[in-house]
């Protein structure tokens, strides 16, 4: 059996505008029994606010298989951070997840009355009410000890009316402010794999459909999944012709994805 794992933004929809097909593929896959989940750069948002950015798309699904950089990175640091005060740039999404962690999140206005001192961790996801401040404390913070922690390294998303920066470009501005490097966890990285590993179960086959040739199938290269990239997102075909990393398929969207599949499962075995 496969397991296929879907990016979202560029893939399922960009913004708020579902892609073509996308809904029809959904059902698809529930119709046949074939597990999927969506792993997400993305960190604006936790699980249940996709599943309700989801449901006007008609595409419905449970939580549980809605994976974002910040849910890996709550879990990851779970696993192997010590706890202590977290200084978040991010958007909401991101802060729900911290504050489920339970480390406590000192807030800008404690880090303007001198708490950014005792910030054991800086976190750093997509903020799209990014300010010089936030910049500011998170050096202090970093310059001072605390760690250093990236949901992902996508320097641009897609949206509506283009390409947008991306957490990758905040991570950037730290990385140039305080000269360490940070701790990635999202795709192409290994914390964002070892969650899709545990929930996929026990599969014989792993397709990565993605829009990015340095997140998505550089991912699924680094961990021998099949590499799907579609058109709809950041990467061009253009891209494809001078990057070293190669997808094994190209299709012009997600929907394409069905008709792949159909033939891919009337294939002998």
């Amino acid at each position: 059996m496969i397991g296929i794992v879907f990016d979202m933004d560029g893939v399922i929809y960009r913004g708020n505008e579902p892609i073509n097909g996308a809904k029809e593929l959904i059902e698809f896959l529930k119709e046949r029994g074939i597990p999927f989940l969506f792993l997400t750069n993305n960190s604006t948002r936790d699980p249940a606010m996709y599943r309700e950015k989801l449901l006007p798309m008609g595409i419905d699904v449970p939580e549980e298989v809605i994976i974002t950089s910040g849910l890996a990175t709550r879990l990851y640091m779970e696993k192997h951070l010590e706890p202590g005060g977290v200084f978040i740039i991010g958007g909401a999404g991101l802060r729900r997840e911290m504050e489920r962690l339970g480390w406590g999140v000192v807030d800008i206005e404690e880090a303007r009355e001198g708490a950014w001192r005792k910030i054991h961790h800086v976190v750093v996801g997509l903020d799209p009410n990014l300010t010089y401040e936030k910049l500011k404390y998170a050096t202090l913070a970093i310059r001072n000890g605390a760690s250093f922690i990236g949901t992902n390294p996508d320097t641009t998303y897609p949206a509506e009316e283009g390409l947008y920066p991306g957490a990758g470009a905040i991570i950037a501005a730290l990385r140039a402010s305080t000269e360490r490097e940070p701790i990635i966890i999202g795709k192409p990285n290994e914390p964002a794999y070892e969650i899709v590993k545990d929930k996929l179960g026990d599969v014989d086959e792993v397709w990565m459909v993605g829009d990015r040739l340095d997140t998505d199938i550089a991912f699924a290269k680094r961990f021998d999944m099949k590499a799907i990239m579609v058109l709809t997102g950041v990467s061009t075909l253009e891209d494809v012709a001078e990057r070293r990393i190669k997808p094994d398929l190209v299709i012009p969207n997600v929907g394409e994805l069905r008709r792949y599949l159909e033939l891919h499962m009337e294939e002998p075995r």
